[in-house]
């Protein structure tokens, strides 16, 4: 069966399911992948596994045989004289000629052969060692279930433990205090003329380690309380609320969305932590801009009576009240941690790459190979070390505050959440891997337009289509990436993938409606009607969306990173 249909049937089963269905989102997923490992050939499992260890015909010679092939993939396998090899068809999916090594240089970047059985290859054609053959029909011929169970099981390793322990870094934030103590120390240090601005930062940075939802639970409460204080400005201080923790939700790991996003394109951490950074504060702050616009032109009401003592205190400065704040030192530490952890160690990292690369290594690559205290570094600087030994501090910091009955039942509720989403972000894995083993990447790759910078606005469109049919950012990004990630595997974007990414998580932005949690979440919380729901935060998070994308299309234009 063709692999664009497969596509089709695959993406319609999974929205049918929500939408029409009501099936959970997990279900969906798996439903979905169950359907689409079905329909796929085995000569499409076959290709798709080829493909990663496969070189590319770069140039023929009819007239004497001779065949120059290319190492696109960058493989690290030589190809020695004398290697046997087998020329997959681009029209079919079988073989029709092999080929002998006849040169080979040492960097295997080229090599050329000669046609000792079957027909020429056709220019663009990819061919593999012919000892390696069985082992991609093995893969190929494996039970559909299993090949499901293995990209379940793929996917939950690369993020469960990311996922769980920024759930448990979260959840200890809200426990111990330490997330008021940071909303209030950026509103102190800007004012409170700028509080909508405090409130914006406070909430990009807290949505890093918690989900939007939570941080938006925490930080309503003092909107209110500063409506209740000037009497004024209650759209403001609740756009500006959505307009910072909406954007890091989709756009900065460890969040769901972009910690499955950054694993699908082969991203590193630090790499989509400062991506989405550099794109979603941009786009932030432009929504904030929106949010003094309908401010203006909407007054609306705060419906619920705050009260307020004799002297305007509404206990803003300190919501707690019943209980003392952390040190603002320690509050900032479960944020900032693994950040500094994961950043050191891939500077570690690169600098040994570079060294191994030019055989001179200098500078931090010697220190690196040889000192106890760059290998602890690079130890704790892992991305799933880091978050376990901030989540401990962060326990530590619950059971300072609080108690160690509480430190435990924060854990508790951490992964009651943590697990449910860590099991849908399986699923999707699971249903981007069987879309990945139908070979789509090398039908959609004809299908892109030859300007290769138009694939970041269709990924936009793709999953704005997504978000927009079934309501969630996360599994809106997870389908898109699946779809999309077997494209930029193939090579030649001209860009860097992480704009792929990047695009992606500003995608999954709009539409907020009635079938997004999140959408009743902000009208009920804060008392607004659907109405007035729709035209202030949905409409500021279209136009983030495509404020992110206009940044994301600049990156990529100005420095491509290729």
């Amino acid at each position: 069966m063709n692999a664009l249909l497969i596509l089709l049937i695959g993406i319609v089963v999974v929205v049918g399911s929500v939408l029409v269905l009501k099936l959970h989102a997990l279900l969906a997923l798996i439903l979905g992948a169950v359907v689409v490992v079905i329909l796929t050939p085995t000569n499409n499992v076959f290709r798709s596994s080829a493909r990663p260890a496969a070189f590319t015909i770069q140039s023929i010679d009819s007239a004497t045989g001779i065949v120059t092939i290319i190492n696109h993939n960058r493989l690290k396998e030589k190809l020695s004289t004398g290697a046997e090899l087998v020329c997959l068809s681009n029209s079919e999916l079988n073989q029709i000629g092999f080929l002998k090594v006849e040169t080979a240089n040492k960097d295997t970047i080229v090599a050329t052969a000669r046609l000792i059985k079957g027909n020429l290859p056709e220019p663009n054609a990819i061919v593999i060692e012919k000892s390696k053959e069985p082992s991609f029909w093995k893969s190929a011929r494996t039970a559909a279930g299993e090949r499901l169970s293995e990209a379940f099981g793929k996917t939950a390793g690369n993020v469960g433990i990311l996922i769980m322990m920024a759930a448990i870094i979260g959840q200890c934030l809200l426990e111990s205090g330490a997330a008021e103590g940071i909303i209030i120390a950026i509103r102190r240090v800007l004012g409170d003329k700028r509080t909508p601005l405090a409130f914006s930062l406070s909430g990009f940075l807290l949505t890093i380690p918690c989900f939007f939802e939570t941080v938006f639970y925490l930080m309503i409460p003092l909107g209110k309380m500063m409506r209740a204080r000037t009497g004024k400005d209650y759209t403001l201080y609740v756009m500006s609320i959505i307009a910072g923790g909406t954007m890091a939700h989709s756009l900065v790991p460890p969040t769901p969305g972009p910690t499955f996003t950054a694993t699908e394109f082969n991203i590193s951490f630090p790499a989509m932590m400062l991506g989405g950074a550099l794109v979603g504060l941009p786009a932030a702050m432009v929504g904030l801009l929106y949010a003094h616009f309908a401010n203006r032109r909407w007054d609306i009401p705060l419906r619920e009576e705050i009260v307020v003592a004799a002297d305007g205190n509404t206990g803003v400065e300190n919501p707690t009240n019943d209980r003392q704040l952390p040190n603002l030192f320690l509050s900032f530490i479960p944020v900032l941690l693994p950040i500094i952890l994961i950043c050191i160690a891939t500077v570690l990292e690169t600098s040994i790459a570079n060294g191994e690369r030019t055989g001179q290594p200098s500078g931090l690559a010697v220190w690196s190979k040889t000192s106890p205290i760059a290998s602890c570094l690079k130890l704790i600087g892992n991305r799933n070390i880091a978050l376990i030994l901030t989540a401990v501090l962060a326990l530590l910091l619950v059971w300072k505050t609080k108690s160690a009955k509480q430190a435990r039942l924060s854990v508790q509720h951490a992964l009651n959440g943590s697990a449910v989403m860590v099991l849908i972000i399986a699923a999707g894995g699971a249903f981007g891997g069987a879309l990945q083993q139908t070979d789509i990447a090398d039908q959609l790759k004809t299908l892109v337009p030859t300007a290769r910078f138009s694939l970041i606005p269709l990924a936009f469109l793709l999953t704005t289509l997504i978000r927009t049919a079934q309501g969630s950012a996360t599994v809106a990004m997870i389908t898109a990436s699946g779809i999309i990630a077997p494209i930029a595997a193939v090579g030649g974007l001209g860009f860097h993938p992480i704009y792929l990414a990047l695009a992606i998580g500003c995608g999954s932005k709009p539409i907020m409606w009635m079938n997004d949690s999140g959408f009743w979440v902000i009208s009920k919380m804060s008392g607004m009607t659907e109405g007035e729901t729709f035209k202030t935060a949905s409409v500021m998070m279209l136009i983030m969306a495509l404020t992110g994308l206009v940044v994301v299309m600049a990156g990529a234009i100005l420095m491509p990173m290729v």
